[in-house]
């Protein structure tokens, strides 16, 4: 899938596909690129998730942009949802290593036992969720389970996204092992501390993955135009 969307999302760069333009049928690509309609699907996803296309019903997938801005899962773009999960999920983190329950530190073990053993990525995905409203359960505070809740499919949706693009699912486990660590010590420094980390890598991998590193060769004129 990443090379279907390395090869779309390169010929949209370069203007093969213009703005406005319509992108050949499913059926026509999956020919053309030797792949099967579920992986050109999500690769068609991540695109749409880009900014770059626009999926209209019964019409076809269409450019909409030649550069990718800020991705968008369901209602909000990334740049605000990072922003937000700062300024909530690490306090958040602090106040559930002051406050955790012994049942609250149970369901956490719980989920991250089943998180590490899972190995399809839309179970893994739904858990991961369910990760970030058990911390905030167990701060005790019903209004951060709440703003949580309201971000839960965004989330989903960027997790699922840097799983499929970033094979973030390792690294996230180790990272939420760290938070769990620092909830069961009651620590709230090392929990908030852990919480930033995971949020920092996330946006180190979106940010790989929407600005990847140019690894263009020049030819022997010079650089390409």
């Amino acid at each position: 899938m990443e090379a279907v969307l390395s090869h779309l999302r390169g010929a949209i760069e370069r203007g093969e596909y213009a703005i406005g333009a319509k992108l050949p049928s499913e059926a026509e690509l999956c020919r053309t690129l030797e792949v099967s309609r579920p992986v050109l699907r999500e690769a068609l996803r991540a695109l749409q998730t880009m900014g770059l296309t626009v999926s209209k019903t019964g019409k076809g997938t269409f450019v909409v942009a030649n550069t990718v801005e800020d991705p968008t899962f369901g209602d909000y773009a990334a740049s605000d949802l990072l922003e937000v999960r700062r300024h909530v999920e690490i306090p958040v983190a602090g106040y559930a290593a002051r406050r955790r329950t012994p049942e609250n530190l149970d369901h956490l073990a719980h989920l991250l036992d089943r998180m590490e053993r899972e190995t399809d990525t839309t179970a893994w995905v739904a858990m991961d969720t369910l990760f970030h409203l058990a911390v905030a359960e167990a701060s005790q505070n019903p209004v951060f389970r709440r703003v949580i809740e309201e971000i839960r499919d965004a989330l989903a949706r960027q997790s699922a996204f840097l799983n499929e693009l970033g094979g973030r699912r390792e690294q996230s486990n180790r990272e939420h092992r760290a938070i769990v660590e620092a909830l069961i010590d009651g620590s709230a420094p090392d929990a908030e501390e852990a919480m930033a980390h995971h949020i920092d890598r996330v946006e180190t991998t979106l940010t790989d993955i929407v600005r990847p590193k140019r690894t263009d060769i020049p030819t022997e004129g010079g650089p390409e135009a």
